[in-house]
C-alpha cells in the first residue's frame, strides 16, 4: 500500500500538483466528472487525450485527469486558431518612430542633478516599502551545460557567487543605503521569483540551501509561470506520455497572468507596494531595484518605463524599443528594413535613429498590475516551430521527430506596451558596460559566456576601485576586482580603499 501512494505522490510531484510530502494520496475522478471532462474536450475535437486512459493505472488516471482539468480545450483551440491565422488587418503602412523626447532620459548624458535627484527620491520609495522586485527566473542553464536553473550558475568569480546570490545580495544593500539614509528600523523590498515547472523545485532547493541570501525567508516568493499544451501541426493536443500531455512554459509574456493567478499581485498590495522592477535572471550586471530607475519612473508618473542600452551598430541582432504607429512598442531587428536600420539620428549624424535596444528590464506600477485581468486575453500568442516527441494515439507509440512536427504558443512580456499612450510609458537609456551583460552561450563563446559575464563584474569593480582613489595592480591587464554587493551596490562607500594598491584579481569582501 506505501508504495502505490508513494507512486501517486511522485506522479503528481512531477506535474506540481501537490503541496510536498502532505498531500493526500490521488484518487480516481469519478465516472460523472470523467465524462463531464470528456465531453468537453470531444466537443473541442480533441477527445485523443483520452487514448489510453482505460489503461492506466490509478496515479496515472488521477494526474491525467488533474492535468486536463487545468485547461479549458476551446480556448486552446481559440489561441491556437488566432496565432496560426492573424486576423488581416487593413492594410496601413506601419509608421516607425523613435520614442518622444518628453518620454527619455540617458543616464550618458543626463545632469549628475537629476540622477542624484531620481536617486534619492527611489531611495525614499524603497525605505517607504513601496518598492518590490520580480524576477524572470525560467530558464535552465542547458546551452551553459547545466541542467541546473540558470540562476544557479557560477560563472568564474572568485567569490564563487551564482547569480542569484548577486542579485539577492543587491537587494539586500538596496535596503540597507535605504535604511540607513531614511534612519529606519528595517526596510523590505519583497522579491518575487517566477521559474518554470521544470526550474521551481531546484530553485527553490537552492534559496533554502543559501538561507535566501541573507533576505528574510518570508519577504521571498518563488512562484511558477503556466504551461500551455504543444499542438500539432494540424491543431491536436500532444501527448509526451500515455499519462500526460506535452506542455511547454508560455514565454515570458506569462508573467502577467503568473503575478495574478499566484497570488503575488495581492501580496504587493497587501503590502502597500507601489512600484515594481522587473528584470531577467541572465544579466549579472542588473540593478536590481535600482533607486535612479525607480526615481526616474516615479518622477514620470508613467505605467511602465524601461531600460534600454544603445544598439552597438546598425546590424546588431536586437530588438528595438520605439513607437509604432503612435503606441510604444519593442520591434524585433528582422522585421526592420536595412534603411530603417542604418536611418541616422537628424540631431546627431553619429548616432542610429533607431538605438533603444531591448535589454527585458522594466517599471511597472502597482495600478498597472492590478489591470492584468481586464486586458490579459488580449495578449497575443506567437508560434514557434518545433520537434516535439509525442505519442502516437493511433499505434502508442512513442515518436522522436526529425523535423518540427507542432507548435509551442508563447507570450512576449512587452506585448501589452501597445495597450498604453505614450505619456503613460517612459525610457532610459543606460551604459551597456555599467548594466547589461547577459548570460546566453557556453564557455569559450567569446560573447555573452561566462568569461564576458566574469569579466564584465570584474572590470567594473576595478573602475569603481580606481574612482574611489584606489590603485589597482596586475601582471594580466585583463584581470579586474570583484566588489561584493554588500560592500557597494553601485560603486559608492569605497572610501576606505583610497590610496590603497589592489594587486588584481582581487575580491573586495569587507573593509578591513
Amino acid at each position: 500500500m506505501e508504495a502505490i501512494k508513494n507512486t501517486v505522490n511522485a506522479a503528481l510531484e512531477n506535474l506540481h500538483l501537490t503541496g510536498g510530502a502532505q498531500a493526500a494520496p490521488a484518487k480516481e475522478p469519478t465516472e460523472e466528472q470523467l465524462n463531464e471532462l470528456k465531453s468537453k474536450y470531444t466537443k473541442a475535437g480533441q477527445e485523443q487525450v483520452f487514448a489510453f486512459y482505460d489503461t492506466l493505472n490509478t496515479a496515472e488516471k488521477s494526474a491525467l485527469f488533474e492535468q486536463l482539468s487545468n485547461f479549458n480545450p476551446d480556448y486552446i483551440n481559440e489561441i491556437t486558431e488566432k496565432a496560426l491565422k492573424p486576423a488581416h488587418t487593413e492594410s496601413t503602412e506601419t509608421k516607425l518612430e523613435p520614442l518622444p523626447e518628453s518620454s527619455t532620459s540617458s543616464t550618458l548624458d543626463t545632469q549628475q542633478d537629476d540622477l542624484d535627484k531620481w536617486y534619492n527620491s527611489g531611495l525614499e520609495l524603497i525605505a517607504q516599502n513601496k518598492v518590490a522586485v520580480v524576477l524572470m527566473a525560467g530558464g535552465q542553464g542547458t546551452r551553459l551545460g547545466s541542467s541546473d536553473p540558470k540562476g544557479c550558475f557560477d560563472i568564474g568569480l572568485p567569490s564563487k557567487k551564482s547569480l542569484f546570490q548577486l542579485q539577492g545580495e543587491r537587494i539586500a544593500k538596496a535596503e540597507l543605503l535605504a535604511k540607513k539614509k531614511h534612519g529606519k528600523d528595517s526596510v523590505t523590498i519583497p522579491w518575487y521569483v517566477m521559474t518554470s515547472g521544470p526550474t521551481r523545485k531546484p530553485t527553490e532547493a537552492f534559496f533554502e540551501k543559501n538561507n535566501y541570501f541573507g533576505l528574510k525567508k518570508e519577504n521571498v516568493t518563488i512562484f511558477e509561470q503556466g504551461v500551455l499544451p504543444c499542438i500539432s501541426n494540424d491543431g491536436k493536443i500532444l501527448l509526451e506520455s500515455k499519462s500526460k500531455v506535452a506542455v511547454a512554459p508560455d514565454g515570458n509574456g506569462g508573467i502577467y497572468q503568473a503575478l495574478i493567478q499566484s497570488g503575488v499581485v495581492q501580496d504587493m498590495g497587501k503590502r502597500g507596494i507601489e512600484h515594481i522592477h522587473a528584470y531577467c535572471v541572465d544579466n549579472c550586471l542588473v540593478k536590481v531595484a535600482d533607486p535612479v530607475f525607480i526615481g526616474f519612473s516615479a518622477s514620470k508618473n508613467v505605467e511602465i518605463a524601461t531600460k534600454v542600452v544603445r544598439k552597438r551598430n546598425a546590424k546588431e541582432s536586437v530588438g528595438l524599443i520605439l513607437q509604432k504607429n503612435g503606441k510604444p512598442d519593442v520591434v524585433e531587428y528582422s522585421e526592420i528594413d536595412d534603411e530603417t536600420s542604418e536611418a541616422k539620428d537628424s540631431k546627431n549624424s553619429e548616432l542610429l535613429k533607431f538605438r533603444a535596444a531591448n535589454i527585458v528590464n522594466h517599471y511597472y506600477s502597482y495600478k498597472f498590475l492590478e489591470s492584468i485581468p481586464e486586458w490579459a486575453k488580449k495578449l497575443p500568442h506567437h508560434v514557434a516551430r518545433k520537434k516535439i516527441p509525442y505519442v502516437n494515439t493511433e499505434t502508442g507509440e512513442t515518436v522522436k521527430p526529425e523535423k518540427p512536427n507542432g507548435i509551442k504558443l508563447e507570450q512576449f512580456v512587452f506585448d501589452c506596451f501597445p495597450f498604453l499612450n505614450l505619456e503613460q510609458f517612459a525610457c532610459m537609456e543606460v551604459k551597456r558596460e555599467d548594466e547589461f551583460s547577459p548570460l546566453k552561450n557556453a564557455r569559450g563563446t567569446g560573447e555573452d559566456d561566462p568569461d564576458t559575464s566574469k569579466y564584465d563584474i570584474m572590470a567594473q569593480g576595478k573602475k569603481w576601485l580606481q574612482a574611489a582613489g584606489a590603485t589597482v595592480v596586475s601582471e594580466d591587464p585583463k584581470a579586474g576586482v570583484e566588489v561584493s554587493p554588500l560592500i557597494s551596490y553601485g560603486g559608492e562607500g569605497l572610501d576606505f580603499l583610497k590610496e590603497r594598491t589592489i594587486k588584481a584579481p582581487a575580491v573586495i569582501e569587507s573593509e578591513d
